[in-house]
């Protein structure tokens, strides 16, 4: 007995933010320099009224539109750092909100960049120890919220998108094994300083300034992205080897890496690290960015298309926290 992904949807609000638009805001900046290197044209950006709640919702049905599973979801998992409110967990209101049975598990877990492949692992032991059978792990975020409007290089970068994955149980184990990474040391790395139980959320908070050009206050998302750069080239090519290894299966025999969808010039980085070729390494984030826990769903859903037999995928997710978590999957259909 095992388990494997079934099918993977995904939304976008429907407001866009293009490199055209941010160029009458930042109106200095190289935008054909940035496109080229960090590999972003467009992003998808929440209305003001519009809640990764809402986004997951519409991710969700249309999963449950396509496929006849609504009755037998015994299990919500949501990942999301966009969280509905402080308390109740958001899981329990999407069970509400789609209509689906009251007799199944939901609960929210908090990660970034990590977040998709955390829960693809927890669904796997989920159904492996037989308190489930079919498993909707969500993700959504909305991180252009909690970016004040003069910090340039995150609003270059990320965007808001939510997804939607079945993951069922199987006659074989097409979830394979998955490691973990944490080094919270780094917690500052990537980080909103207000708003949770340490430090109130201030009315009048001091704008500050880094990089070049950018600002933001305590309120607002911070990002040290040298350091992030430099976590990410130093730890992951050697997690990925260890996923190989726990895998007992050679580099070669991979049909395919996806990553977290960080930037571009890092994923190359890594790539080249890895001595893997472009064309078994995905790597788009033209249309829609850095959708931070949504870039690893989004990039399989797209990439199964072109699946024509059972392909090895290595997924490997990083981020804030530091966190990092990845594994080996094989995908049979186009999902």
């Amino acid at each position: 007995m095992g388990a494997e992904i079934t099918a993977i949807e995904y939304y976008y609000p429907k407001k866009t933010l293009s490199n055209c638009d941010l160029s009458k805001i930042f109106k200095t900046y190289d935008y054909n320099k940035f496109e080229k290197k960090v590999g972003i044209k467009t992003r998808y950006i929440a209305d003001d009224n519009e809640t990764a709640l809402d986004l997951a919702c519409k991710a969700t049905q249309k999963l449950l539109n396509k496929n006849n599973v609504k009755e037998h979801i015994d299990y919500i998992l949501y990942c999301t750092q966009s969280p509905e409110y402080i308390l109740p967990t958001t899981a329990c209101i999407i069970q509400d909100r789609l209509g689906l049975n009251k007799n199944i598990g939901a609960f929210d877990f908090n990660l970034g960049c990590s977040g998709y492949t955390y829960g693809i692992s927890f669904a796997k032991s989920l159904i492996e120890s037989n308190q489930a059978k079919k498993v909707l792990l969500i993700t959504s975020e909305t991180y252009s919220k909690f970016i004040h409007p003069e910090d340039k290089t995150n609003r270059l970068i990320f965007g808001d998108a939510a997804t939607a994955t079945l993951i069922e149980k199987s006659k074989d184990e097409n979830i394979k094994g998955f490691l973990f990474g944490t080094d919270g040391s780094g917690y500052d790395k990537l980080i909103i300083k207000n708003g949770g139980g340490k430090y109130k959320r201030e009315d009048s908070p001091k704008l500050k300034a880094y990089g070049t050009d950018n600002f933001y206050t305590d309120n607002h998302i911070y990002m040290n992205g040298p350091e992030i750069f430099n976590f990410t080239s130093k730890v992951i090519p050697t997690f990925t080897n260890q996923i190989l290894e726990k895998n007992n299966i050679e580099k070669q025999k991979i049909n395919q890496f996806i990553f977290h969808q960080a930037n571009a010039y890092m994923l190359n980085f890594m790539r080249k690290r890895l001595k893997v070729d472009t064309d078994r390494f995905y790597i788009d984030l033209k249309d829609g960015g850095n959708t931070v826990s949504n870039t690893i769903p989004i990039a399989l859903k797209k990439y199964s298309q072109t699946i024509e037999n059972p392909e090895s995928i290595v997924l490997v997710g990083f981020g804030v926290g530091l966190s990092w978590s990845g594994g080996l999957v094989k995908i049979n259909k186009k999902l």
